[in-house]
């Protein structure tokens, strides 16, 4: 039988690639809600903590609720395959400003392979932006075809970039066989509402006990450099690594 874990926080992960406007997301999201909920953060970055404080003086929480996690490592590892410093992370944040509504976990910045340990959070968020291309949500991969909710994010500047932000959610929501898609601007109100509407829907099916974290399947292998500057090295979903003599990112 499932652990009930309706009593603490609903734990929600963002990711995404680098630069699709993640934090701006958790920003928008702290600005909604803090008004009506405790809200808390964790963010992901291999050795530093920018993420953190842009959101710390962006002035959406109280800053001691925003809180970083220097992996040291790929992305990947610290969400999905070795979730230990998360998952400590947002334990203690959760003691110290007892009780929470819902904390975000946002991923350090990656590909379109990424994705989180359904034992790291009840729910994901994956963010694409308009300026990635209006191509890049047909490429798939299980972030964009199974997280809980599919973000096209900055649709405010798809008139700069040439991406017909309807054929982009549509050509996502193909991927996605149907799965709630989401054109967000941080200048348009109601999107912004619409985000807001789905984390509180979210948060009640929480507390209720009724909903069931989803894992949207192992990551697709992926490779990059070895922390020491050796060989290159690949993860391949089960949490081993593969040593290879070229890498790709």
């Amino acid at each position: 039988m499932p652990k009930d874990t309706s009593n603490r926080a609903l734990r929600v992960g963002v990711a995404g690639p680098v630069g699709t406007g993640k934090s701006s997301l958790i920003a928008i999201v702290c600005r909604a809600l803090a008004p009506e909920l405790r809200l808390g953060v964790i963010t992901n970055d291999i050795y530093t903590d920018e993420d953190a404080r842009f959101l710390r003086s962006a002035g959406v929480l109280e800053p001691e609720r925003i809180r970083a996690v220097e992996t040291g490592a790929c992305p990947h590892t610290a969400i999905r395959d070795d979730i230990t410093v998360n998952l400590l992370a947002v334990e203690d944040l959760e003691r110290d400003f007892a009780p929470l509504d819902v904390v975000l976990i946002e991923s350090g910045g990656d590909n379109l392979t990424a994705t989180f340990s359904p034992a790291l959070v009840d729910a994901q968020i994956f963010v694409l932006d308009v300026a990635g291309g209006g191509d890049v949500a047909r490429k798939g991969g299980p972030g964009i075809a199974r997280a809980d909710l599919l973000v096209v994010n900055k649709t405010d500047l798809a008139p700069y970039v040439g991406v017909d932000v309807a054929l982009m959610v549509s050509d996502a929501e193909f991927a996605r066989e149907g799965r709630q898609v989401l054109a967000l601007s941080r200048t348009d109100a109601a999107s912004i509402d619409e985000l807001s509407t789905w984390v509180r829907g979210l948060l009640a099916q929480h507390r209720a006990g009724i909903h069931s974290p989803q894992d949207p399947g192992p990551m697709a292998p992926h490779f990059h450099a070895s922390d020491n500057g050796g060989t290159p090295h690949s993860h391949d979903g089960s949490g081993e690594h593969t040593h290879l003599d070229s890498h790709s990112h």
